[in-house]
């Protein structure tokens, strides 16, 4: 089903805008959405967690992929236009009007297996992929669009300029390929950056439990000083030690280092300890 009204349509008759403030620009045109769907493999037999619905342009292209939505908004100016969707879609849309970085978890994760669709708001879309990368829940797969600057970090890989702890935790848990990139010309207001659009998939042999809590105790520490050797980035960690023990030359700086030498860090940090 569709609605016989557009969205602009429907945000011009409730008078409402974006606000800069949350970092909200509108996705509107539904090509870009029902692309993005596509994209994230969602169908009738999904349950889809979409945070940051907005006036629910994606959210739309979702419902008519046949999926379940559950979406989490915070503004509450939306919660109108999204019930609208929810009438149209009969039992197919929860919305939850919610933080999403303060929700309870067991609100916003859902069934295990879910998989996770959002254009996620600028101001919390990197803290809110930490969270899903190193939490307990395990998503069937993740398709998150962002600044396209922090979707080149997700994907980069060791030598490039944008590497650094942010690729090394999402090699270590997914799967990532950056599949959709939209000019700030596709969204309402148009952004001063372009956007991405990044899927991730669970990989079997995901990093988990103190082995993972060992390897964000190492990147971060590592990359808090990027420019620097790892003996001198590690420091409070254990340093030349730490590296000697790890196998991995001291020297290197951190932006050079594969996801398999952080993990040899990580297990030695774990040894140590």
């Amino acid at each position: 089903m569709t609605l016989p009204v557009r969205i602009s349509d429907r945000l011009a008759a409730h008078g409402l805008q974006a606000n800069k403030g949350l970092g909200q620009h509108f996705l509107l045109d539904l090509n870009v959405t029902r692309k993005i769907a596509r994209l994230s493999e969602a169908g009738p037999a999904d349950h889809v967690i979409e945070v940051g619905p907005g006036p629910g342009g994606l959210t739309q292209a979702l419902l008519e992929t046949g999926a379940r939505v559950t979406a989490i908004e915070r503004d509450a100016r939306f919660l109108p236009l999204l019930e609208e969707l929810a009438a149209a879609f009969p039992g197919r849309l929860e919305v939850l009007h919610a933080d999403a970085l303060k929700v309870d978890k067991a609100m916003i994760v859902g069934p295990q297996g879910a998989r996770i669709v959002s254009n996620l708001p600028y101001n919390v879309g990197t803290p809110l992929l930490v969270k899903w990368l190193t939490g307990a829940f395990q998503p069937r797969s993740l398709t998150l669009m962002f600044q396209k600057e922090v979707a080149r970090r997700i994907v980069a890989e060791p030598g490039d300029p944008d590497y650094g702890r942010l690729a090394v935790l999402a090699a270590a848990v997914t799967m990532r390929r950056l599949v959709l990139e939209a000019p700030a010309k596709a969204f309402t207001p148009p952004p001063k950056v372009d956007s991405a659009v990044v899927h991730l998939v669970p990989r079997e042999d995901r990093v988990a439990g103190n082995r993972l809590e060992a390897l964000q105790k190492v990147t971060a520490a590592a990359f808090g000083q990027r420019r620097k050797m790892l003996r001198a980035g590690l420091r409070a960690l254990g340093g030349e030690a730490l590296c000697r023990a790890a196998g991995v030359d001291p020297s290197v700086r951190p932006e050079t280092l594969d996801l398999d030498g952080f993990l040899r860090l990580a297990d030695a940090l774990l040894t140590k300890a």
